[in-house]
Formats: structure tokens, sequence, C-alpha cells
């Protein structure tokens, strides 16, 4: 019997069998594993591309169960980094397609190898600065790159194709972001799947080849006041630094040594070196309390009530702050310079 797993999606006649098999020779990139991401992931997988490339910095949190789609109370009691365990839960659902997962915070030094190979790149972020990061990537090596966010009850969405479109710098310049996000406004679990749906079917239309249907807009909507627009693309911005310039400034800055995530009262600091997790749960739990380790990551309550979290590519969380200085400091304190 032939398998029927994609039956349903090949009866529709914009995709059909050709369009299938389109989606399983294509590869995706999906930066951002939280709301926006898991969402986006499973569409992914469920349709059938060939290499879903899942990119993420964080680990599973009590905090994303209301929202991040792919999670459970197991992933958030083991600290699994998002995208292993978003990987695990996908291979479960489709074991047919290449599934890469990759514990990384996606920064100027290594944007653009981490969209090597790829057919398109979908936004699964939550703050401008990465947006841009990625942006600018895409429209360097000409990968399309389909926009999203989703706050309180507004979501928006948009693709960008490199020599068709704009970019969004064209649209939101670096200072036009209102600092709102889900850890300072909150947000309801409905905008994001609507939200990353929206992005979802314009990468399908991309990848299946149907440019006549392509929305030439970003879409937002708020569902909670019902209300929807679309502002069309039009054409880039004469004097835009990306795509009419081509200078890229995201890709020309120095990555940060030390940012702070998104409200989340954390700070990381990129750290200069690999670190051994192993021989960290060693040194620290003479000094700190609740040393957890587990193949990923280690996590440690410091006696000053903060939180250290360490992965082995050297990043370290500094939980429970917002002051540079301070993280800097125990970052000083405990991991040294």
């Amino acid at each position: 019997m032939e398998d029927d797993r994609y039956s349903r999606q090949r009866l529709f006649a914009p995709i059909g069998d050709a369009g299938q098999a389109k989606l399983a020779d294509s590869a995706v990139c999906i930066v951002g594993m939280g709301a926006l991401g898991t969402v986006l992931a499973s569409h992914m997988v469920r349709a059938g591309v060939g290499l879903v490339r899942l990119v993420d910095r964080d680990y599973v949190e009590r905090s994303n169960l209301q929202r991040q789609m792919l999670y459970d109370e197991e992933d958030a009691a083991g600290g699994y980094p998002k995208a292993i365990a978003a990987e695990r839960k996908l291979r479960r659902v489709n074991s047919e397609i290449r599934l890469e997962a990759i514990v990384a915070d996606a920064t100027s030094a290594n944007v653009e190898s981490l969209l090597e190979g790829m057919d398109l790149a979908l936004d699964g972020t939550d703050n401008f600065q990465t947006r841009f990061l990625l942006n600018d990537a895409c429209f360097r090596q000409g990968i399309p790159f389909v926009y999203g966010g989703a706050v309180s009850s507004r979501g928006m969405s948009a693709i960008f194709v490199p020599g068709v479109t704009p970019c969004l710098r064209c649209l939101i310049s670096s200072g036009d972001s209102d600092g709102e996000t889900c850890d300072t406004i909150g947000v309801i679990a409905p905008v994001v799947d609507i939200a990353a749906s929206y992005q979802a079917v314009e990468a399908l239309k991309y990848l299946v080849g149907d440019a006549e249907h392509r929305r030439e807009a970003l879409v937002s909507f708020d569902v909670w006041g019902n209300q929807h627009f679309e502002m069309k693309l039009g054409a880039p911005r004469k004097d835009c630094p990306c795509c009419q310039r081509k200078e890229y400034p995201a890709l020309q800055a120095a990555p940060d040594e030390a940012i702070s995530l998104c409200g989340r009262g954390t700070v990381q600091i990129a750290g200069s070196r690999p670190l051994d997790l192993e021989r960290w749960r060693e040194r620290l739990a003479p000094v700190a309390a609740g040393v957890k380790l587990n193949a990923y990551l280690l996590r440690a309550e410091l006696p000053e009530g903060e939180r250290l979290v360490l992965f082995p590519d050297g990043r370290v969380l500094v939980q429970g702050t917002d002051d540079f200085v301070r993280a800097k400091t125990l970052y000083a304190r405990y991991i040294g310079s």
C-alpha cells in the first residue's frame, strides 16, 4: 500500500505530487525554538520538508509550556535545550526527513554558516537584534526570510525575497521597535499559532514555487481586538543599508560579549572558551547549591541568589539580574576571565 502520510496535502491542487517532491528536496532553517519556532517546526516537519534545521540558544522552563507547543513538564524539569527537546519530539512525528538540532546563539560570527545550504530561513526569534541579523545574512546569501512576531494578542508576518521584495530594514529601522515583549506585557497562545501559521503557509508557497499566490504585504492582526491589517511591501527604500547599499550592518558588528535576554532577568555572556561541564560540576558543587548537569548544560544556584547556566560552547547565562555589571562580576567570580 502506498504511504498516505501526505495524501491530503497532495490532494491540495497548488501542492500536488510535484509540490510534495519539491518539499522533500527543500531545506529550511528555523532560528529560535520558542513559541513561534515550535509551531513553525511542527508545520515544516509534518509537511515533509526534507531537511529542517533547528537553532536555539536556550533551554526549556515551566513558563514556556503555556505557549511553546512541543515541550512538556519533563523537558522543563530536565532543563533540556529547546533545540534538542524539539528534535526528540519531531523525530517521533516524521522519521522520514532529516532534522538537525543546533544549540547555539545566532551571532554575526556564525549566522551565515547556520544558513549554509538552506532554501529558506524562518524567524522564530523574540527580538529585533536577531531578526536584523537574519535579514542581513539572508539578503547577502540570497535566501528568502520569513519574518514573524507575536506579543500580547497581536501578531504579524511577511516574507522577504532577495531581488524581489524589500527587506525587513526597509519597513522597520533598528530604532523602531517599542521594547514590548512577551516577558513584559505577556502573550496568549492562540496569537502565536496564527502568526506562525501565516509564516508557514508563505514558506510552503515559496518552497513549492507558487510565486503567484505569495502575499506581497506585511500582515498584522489583533485577535483579541478583532483587527486585521495588510501593508503592501512596495518598493525597497533607496537608502536601505541592506538590500540596496549591500552594507549588511548586522554582519559587520562584532558579537556582543554580553546581552540581556528579552526582559527575562537574564544576561548571556558569550565566554571565550569551551566549557567541560563535568569539570565545572566538580568545581561549582562546593560553592553553589543545586548543581544539576545533563548532557547539554549545567545549572548552579549561587549563594548570592542568582543562577548560572553553563553551555559547552562557552556561553553562560546569569539568571536573576538584568544588570550587566553584576552579571559580569558573578561570571568573573565563578567562571573567571
